[in-house]
């Protein structure tokens, strides 16, 4: 029965492509002294289709993903643009009063990360202010360049962004996040943003760039509702369309200022919330990725059909927003994991 025969040697081969993203997984992690790690990978029927876990680390260990944040915010605020609150053209002038060359902001900038403001504060890691003070605080600086004009990876964006997406609904950005994502998913209430997430203090201003806690099988969650553009059985979120801009870079002439991908000697290309890893950013990606500091790094690849992540809380080592031994090991894991899953 040739059939057969070709249908066991295609799960033999399939068998051998997951030995070696195991294989991988051990070698990089024991060169590294990373103790307590895990992969979780899932096809594009939502299927659990590879799990491994070293150390005491389980899917189910609330961590501090860090800057895995921003692709979760990213969520909350197309929400808002679907319901009509916000548009990616909204800009803190309208919005939130601003005036000179920083009323031109628009959510778009402040997404991608071209706002022009200046992109940390101390005010962003203070839980004793709030999001709404910090972000006044913020409309104060003396901007690095016009909206738009360059690029500088840090937190002043999205929490500029989420401010305004409090004003246009009344709420709190973590009753936002609550009401968009945590109860329809059914995530307990500890899935929430924080000033300073690896101490679970202070939520009156959360760091929305980079204090969300959450575990590796709550973010598949929202991995989940990217990979399928806000579309899922269990939830929808946005557009089709937003998640489409969001994979393309939307001012690919912008000067790199701040750029943690630039200091790994990686390529800093940006769509809105998240990193695009494709060679022609301009036109669109279909793998990209929201790595944090402390290793906790998700992507997704449309074209391969699947998302995964790497879940992980360590010190933070490497280029400040982005861990390097998790972002070069998913870098290395991508093609082992594309060949595990052809057939």
């Amino acid at each position: 029965m040739p059939g057969a025969e070709s249908h066991l040697g295609a799960q033999e081969a399939q068998l051998s492509g997951w030995t070696a993203v195991r294989a991988l997984l051990v070698q990089r992690a024991a060169a590294e002294g990373v103790t307590d790690l895990g992969l979780m990978v899932f096809d594009a029927n939502d299927n659990l289709v590879f799990q491994h876990m070293r150390g005491n680390f389980t899917p189910d260990q609330r961590v501090a993903v860090a800057s895995a944040s921003k692709l979760v915010s990213g969520l909350v605020l197309f929400e808002l643009i679907q319901r009509g609150q916000l548009s990616l053209d909204s800009t803190t002038g309208t919005v939130l009063g601003w005036t000179g060359v920083k009323a031109h902001i628009t959510l778009r900038h402040l997404l991608s990360f071209t706002s022009g403001m200046r992109p940390n504060h101390e005010c962003l890691h203070n839980p004793a202010t709030t999001l709404a003070a910090c972000v006044d605080t913020l409309r104060t600086l003396v901007p690095l360049a016009a909206p738009g004009a360059r690029f500088d990876y840090g937190g002043t964006h999205l929490q500029v962004a989420a401010r305004m997406a409090e004003v246009v609904t009344g709420k709190s950005w973590n009753t936002l996040f609550r009401e968009v994502l945590g109860v329809p998913l059914g995530h307990p209430a500890e899935v929430t943003y924080f000033t300073m997430p690896r101490a679970r203090i202070g939520t009156q201003n959360p760091l929305v760039g980079g204090g969300l806690q959450a575990s590796m099988s709550e973010y598949a969650d929202f991995l989940s509702l990217t990979f399928h553009k806000g579309q899922t059985a269990a939830l929808t979120v946005g557009t089709p369309a937003l998640f489409t801009a969001q994979a393309r870079e939307p001012f690919p002439d912008a000067v790199i200022g701040n750029s943690p991908m630039a200091d790994l000697g990686y390529p800093s290309a940006y769509g809105l919330a998240v990193w695009l890893e494709c060679v022609t950013p301009a036109l669109g990606c279909s793998r990209i990725s929201s790595p944090g500091a402390f290793g906790f790094t998700p992507w997704l690849d449309r074209n391969s059909g699947y998302y995964a992540i790497l879940g992980m809380e360590l010190a933070m080592t490497g280029a400040e927003g982005v861990g390097e031994f998790s972002y070069n090991l998913e870098r290395d894991l991508a093609p082992l994991i594309r060949n595990a899953l052809t057939p």
